[in-house]
């Protein structure tokens, strides 16, 4: 009886330990995720914030890209956030699985969906990411714990395909629009052509939400509509105009 209850006990431990494994492909439901965020310190201006995963797992150094399913359309993903809990995704990557419409053109409500996933390469997800050679773009000052990690798995995609910008928040609200360099293993922080860390408002890279579940765009660090935004800068483009006539004069 005693050796029953103890193997009872071991095959127990062993499925629990397959359960904690990662899955990488199966059923989800998937939930609808407004606001652009980067527990690790992407930078969304540097990359597509429509098309992101925010899932339960940690955030791996190579499997940062997820295929997404449901009926006949599908999305690739950038999972570059860790959730609470719930399998969330950009507003309208959820949107347009959905329906099959972007949220800014015909948005919808809803919970949860019961939708596939595949864990996929890395690089089915470059065509997400903006800046030269489709290097992941991370914060010098936020993303060096995250990269040590991966640095330290040289064979890992992070290791090979990062590159680091003098910017504070993953919402680009702060900093320097400026590539660093890191002289790795003998320096663990960056260096870049003004001070790291010191963190003056960027105005050149906003970053937008989609808003659910109205499907309007707005400034990530401000709230601001994107029209709205864009007629702030036209002012001041055009009194900028008219100042410099005067000078010219």
């Amino acid at each position: 009886m005693y050796i029953s209850a103890l193997l009872s006990c071991l095959l127990c431990a062993v499925a629990l330990a397959k359960d904690d494994k990662p899955k990488t492909s199966g059923t989800v439901w998937v939930t609808p995720h407004e606001s652009y965020s980067s527990s690790v310190g992407v930078l969304g201006c540097k990359i597509n914030t429509d098309r992101v995963a925010y899932w339960p797992a940690s955030v791996d150094c190579t499997n940062i890209c997820v295929s997404l399913s449901y009926e006949d359309r599908e999305v690739k993903l950038l999972r570059i956030d860790q959730s609470q809990g719930a399998y969330d995704v950009s507003y309208d990557a959820w949107n347009w699985l959905y329906i099959g419409k972007s949220a800014t053109d015909e948005p919808t409500a809803g919970g949860a969906i019961e939708m596939e996933f595949e864990n996929v390469k890395a690089s089915e997800c470059k065509s997400l990411i903006k800046t030269k050679g489709k290097k992941l773009p991370l914060s010098a000052a936020n993303s060096m714990n995250f990269l040590a990690s991966c640095l330290d798995d040289e064979d890992s995609w992070v290791a090979e395909n990062y590159v680091l910008f003098n910017i504070a928040d993953p919402i680009c609200s702060r900093g320097y629009d400026e590539e660093c360099d890191l002289d790795w293993p003998d320096a663990n922080q960056a260096t870049c052509k003004h001070t790291l860390g010191d963190a003056p408002e960027l105005k050149d890279e906003p970053v937008y939400n989609v808003r659910y579940p109205t499907g309007e765009r707005y400034e990530a660090s401000t709230g601001v509509d994107e029209d709205d935004a864009a007629g702030r800068v036209g002012v001041w483009a055009g009194l900028l105009a008219v100042m410099a006539v005067f000078v010219v004069v």
